[in-house]
């Protein structure tokens, strides 16, 4: 791969929540659309919307590892094997986790498997190439 595009595939995680019930009112509503400020309808965050924001260890197939951090403001930075950082945008579009670096427009989106008991899955790109990427311990 010319160009190192580390990949937080991140479809597989779990957002936790309280462990307290919920009000069961409360979820007779909870798939209908909710008013922004603007006036317009956006969706309702549910458990399968589980936010990617963190840190992830990724893995390529020859074995050389990375870090990428997806942030809460929509940004990412990966951190090659090589010490080089490419920071960007991240979003989801399709169900695919899609990498933006600043200064090339050559978005890259990946689409990952079901997280393993330790949380890690494998995201697999347009061209082929896969990854394995483990959530960070915080």
């Amino acid at each position: 791969m010319k160009r190192l595009i580390l990949i937080a595939g991140l479809s597989g995680l779990v957002a936790l929540s309280g462990c307290s019930k919920p009000d069961d009112s409360a979820m007779d509503n909870a798939n209908e659309p909710i008013a922004n400020e603007a006036n317009e309808m956006a969706p309702v965050e549910t458990a399968a919307s589980e936010s990617p924001v963190g840190t992830y260890d990724v893995k390529m197939a020859d074995g050389t590892m990375g870090t990428t951090t997806i942030n809460a403001d929509g940004t990412y930075s990966d951190t090659g094997p090589d010490g080089k950082v490419v920071s960007g945008t991240f979003t989801r579009k399709d169900g695919k986790d899609c990498f933006d670096p600043e200064g090339d427009g050559a978005e890259m989106c990946w689409t990952s498997s079901a997280p393993g008991a330790d949380g890690s899955f494998t995201s697999t790109a347009a061209d082929g190439t896969t990854v394995t990427v483990t959530p960070k311990a915080e």
